[in-house]
């Protein structure tokens, strides 16, 4: 690895090739990178289980009717009481809703509510498999259409006023994102470096990263059939920037390290990629292969979100140990200025507040980690109050779109599952008796006459409830038990709160199926690192305590700062993935470097000289990817906010509390027993660790 890097990365001539050979790929990826936003799938069925029963009624009903069917609610209301006048203006109004664009069948209504306060008028639209971009439009021109006197007030929702509340909230996402990623990077790198050309380098490498990782995942959306939606591209970009300016600020630190050491540069690189280079790599692997099991998940979304955040992290990972330390090199010791190191200065971390800290810690750590552990242990109570079985679609917006306000005028007026009505598609020989069971079930106000064609009947049922209750989830599960009792009708069951129901029990099976395997896969990773089983373990255990804590902590402030009902059904499991696989990098950082030290002077003076070697800088990737994240908190959905807010507090925590203090006491309580069973763990005793703790000079503890 020496050999490779100082020859052919930071080599005095072979740099240059680095850097042309980026270049070269930048120019091939800008094109493919740009189009990717036009390979996104944000449809119902990109975002199903595949084997739920309600992609299976999407799929059959294309015998009936589009699949890319979604109704617009148009909904009148005057709080005194709809007039004659008004029923013109409605009726006129309906005539020219029909003449939007993009119907599939006739416009249905005006229908006016028993207390004579509200009319809809529903509008079936298909806007084709990508109806989701243009939902936006085709309600704006809707709403434009819909007239009233004053006092009659005009809403439009349905799945299709919901498609545009969504479309908007999207709207510009990447391009928010991307300038809220880079702008805190950038503050963060300038703190950290104290130098006002030195930050340019990571965030170069890491948007040369991005649009090289969309460029890629943009051809296997085309020709390789993966699925890519907005969730996924979004995550990407805070990934991309987030994870690579970590393996930027380890890299960078341990080169300047380097540099005090020697005073040829390319030497100096070689050996920081020598020394850093390994931990990097495991420190990404373990996030590429937690990423990647994320593809053992049955709901699509979840599924598509491995691959293609596992793509980016890996052209990270590549850009960072390649084109930026070319450029590094090609830039030589000036980009460090005002504070250039120079061959003989002294390391300033070795004797910084985060060794001076490791010293405190080293006389009596036992308590310490105690402490510690039963702080993390009180914050984690929290996870009591987790309440993550989904989101109704009023609360999966910050704030309250049109069409969340012409929901709850709906439901005011009308059986609440107006324009979300449950389908039943069955064998044609059962129509009859699949229309009974589904008229006869509670919870069900009306049933449209069954539409016979190609061997099978076509049912529809308005809900009382609202689409998204739980009470309309009951009347689901109380139909599909009743088909099951009578199987030869074949019938199956879906709708809008089907599909809600489908992905909330995909989600419990994904958490329940992807955490066990992600920690096998950690776990395996830092053994293969460390060459030992107890640190792994007490690594893992570590971890695993912070991100209960996490949630506790994050279950708190949704709830009570927030004020959000609940969490995402999804959520968990991301926030699990995504603190695990990232946070067990710190713990890599530190402990890669604990054991190169062990070597040379034992676990206690390893742990101490580690921690004040890799403080400065882990604190700092903390800091950066806890800031890449929040800038998800700024958009205006509710699990965006939700996964933003958990994942920045969790790095904080792992960074600041669990890997400084908490695995740092630990070390020093196990001494040499943490590397068990390999041969660095027949050292000292934890007895005889303390006892050497009295030789080390005064003014270094």
């Amino acid at each position: 690895m020496l050999s490779f890097g100082t020859r052919v990365i930071g080599g005095p001539r072979t740099k240059y090739l680095v850097v042309a050979f980026w270049l070269a790929v930048i120019v091939i990826m800008v094109p493919l990178a740009a189009r990717l936003s036009g390979a996104e799938r944000n449809d119902t069925q990109a975002w199903l289980p595949g084997s739920a029963e309600s992609t299976k009624v999407l799929d059959r009903m294309a015998a009936f009717q589009s699949p890319n069917l979604m109704q617009a609610v148009v909904v009148f209301e005057r709080s005194g009481g709809i007039t004659g006048s008004d029923k013109a203006v409605i009726a006129s109004d309906a005539r020219r809703l029909s003449r939007v664009g993009h119907q599939d069948g006739p416009v249905s209504g005006p229908e006016f509510s028993a207390d004579g306060k509200a009319a809809v008028v529903v509008v079936p639209l298909d806007l084709g498999p990508n109806g989701w971009k243009l939902a936006s439009s085709v309600v704006d021109r809707m709403t434009a259409l819909t007239r009233g006197d004053p006092g009659l007030q005009t809403h439009i929702t349905g799945p299709a006023g919901y498609a545009a509340a969504s479309a908007k909230a999207f709207n510009g996402i990447d391009g928010v994102l991307l300038l809220g990623t880079v702008l805190i990077v950038i503050v963060i790198l300038l703190v950290c470096y104290r130098s006002p050309v030195l930050w340019l380098f990571p965030v170069a490498s890491a948007g040369v990263a991005l649009v090289v990782a969309e460029g890629i995942i943009y051809l296997l959306a085309g020709y390789g059939g993966l699925t890519v939606n907005a969730l996924s591209v979004g995550i990407l970009t805070v990934l991309v920037f987030g994870a690579g300016t970590d393996y930027a600020l380890l890299l960078v630190a341990r080169y300047r390290e380097e540099l005090r050491h020697t005073e040829d540069r390319h030497v100096a690189m070689g050996v920081a990629l020598t020394r850093a280079g390994p931990a990097v790599i495991a420190s990404a692997s373990t996030v590429i292969l937690g990423l990647l099991c994320l593809s053992f998940a049955e709901t699509n979304s979840t599924k598509s979100l491995g691959p293609v955040a596992a793509i980016g992290v890996a052209v990270a990972l590549l850009a960072m140990l390649t084109l930026l330390p070319a450029l590094l090199v090609v830039f030589g010791r000036r980009m460090f200025w005002p504070f250039v190191p120079r061959n003989g200065s002294a390391e300033p971390t070795l004797d910084g507040p985060w060794a001076r800290m490791g010293r405190r810690i080293a006389r009596r750590p036992r308590p310490v980690w105690i402490l510690t552990a039963l702080l993390l242990g009180v914050l984690a109570l929290g996870i009591t109050s987790l309440h993550a079985d989904g989101l109704t679609n009023a609360q999966a917006y910050r704030g309250h779109p049109a069409a969340v306000q012409g929901e709850q005028v709906v439901a005011e007026h009308f059986p609440a599952g107006v324009g979300s009505p449950v389908i039943v598609i069955a064998d044609a020989a059962g129509a009859s008796t699949a229309d009974h069971i589904l008229a006869n079930t509670a919870g069900i106000a009306s049933v449209t006459a069954p539409l016979v064609r190609h061997g099978e009947t076509y049912l529809q049922g308005t809900l009382v409830s609202p689409s998204d209750s739980t009470a309309a989830s009951n009347v689901i599960e109380r139909l599909r038990a009743e088909y099951q009792r009578s199987p030869q009708l074949g019938a199956l069951v879906g709708g809008t709160t089907a599909v809600n129901l489908d992905v909330e029990r995909a989600a419990t099976h994904d958490r329940n199926l992807i955490i066990p395997i992600v920690l096998v896969v950690v776990f395996a990773i830092l053994a293969l690192l460390l060459r030992a089983l107890i640190a792994p373990l007490l690594l893992m255990a570590t971890v695993v305590l912070s991100l209960l804590a996490t949630l506790g902590v994050s279950s708190f402030v949704f709830t009570h700062v927030f004020g959000f009902a609940g969490e995402d059904a999804a959520m968990p499991l991301y926030i699990f993935v995504f603190l695990v696989a990232l946070g067990i990098d710190y713990n890599i950082f530190l402990m890669s470097r604990v054991r190169e030290e062990s070597k040379r002077s034992g676990t206690l003076f390893g742990a101490i000289t580690a921690l004040g070697a890799t403080g400065g800088v882990i604190t700092a990737a903390g800091f950066v990817l806890a800031g890449t994240f929040a800038v998800l908190s700024t958009l205006p959905l509710t699990t965006f906010t939700e996964v933003g807010f958990a994942v920045a507090f969790g790095v904080l925590l792992d960074t600041v509390i669990v890997r400084s203090v908490l695995v740092t006491a630990l070390n020093l309580e196990l001494g040499d027993r943490v590397w068990w069973p390999s041969r660095l763990s027949h050292g000292p005793s934890a007895e005889q660790v303390q006892d050497e703790l009295g030789t080390i000079p005064s003014s270094h503890r």
